[in-house]
């Protein structure tokens, strides 16, 4: 049976399914507001809450500001490029990986497949998370 085999940490109905002692999950405005605010932060680490609902924000300004004009959604893409490289760089150093892997990206179809299991896998403390070595 499924459910008997859940963790005691869950409780249903709730997004944040973490067990005690991590990270806790962001809410859609947290993440948006975490991730401007370190715009061009490439160190430290990004919770898979944080950087996907960063890459839905993204997703939707681009194609809501595109149906109004091609030329602006170019500049929204140029002005979100760099946060979004920084979460992207962030949420790899969650997983133990460089930042760099994200060049991986520049490979098609198997490049973007291996990065999107990259960045859906759980965090664990590594030598990038700060605030795991001072604990």
């Amino acid at each position: 049976m499924y459910f008997a085999s859940l963790p005691p940490w869950y409780v249903a109905g709730s997004f944040n399914h973490l067990p005690p002692g991590t990270a806790s999950a962001m809410t859609f405005t947290e993440s948006i507001t975490t991730c401007f605010n370190k715009y061009a932060t490439f160190d430290g680490v990004a919770t898979r809450s944080e950087y996907w609902w960063f890459v839905l924000a993204c997703w939707i300004a681009s194609l809501l500001v595109g149906m109004v004009s091609n030329n602006l959604a170019i500049v929204v893409n140029l002005a979100t490029i760099v946060p979004s490289l920084a979460a992207g760089c962030r949420r790899l150093h969650d997983t133990g990986r460089s930042g760099w892997w994200q060049l991986l990206g520049l490979v098609p179809v198997i490049g973007w497949i291996v990065l999107i299991v990259f960045m859906v896998q759980e965090g664990k403390p590594n030598r990038y998370d700060v605030t795991a070595a001072q604990a």
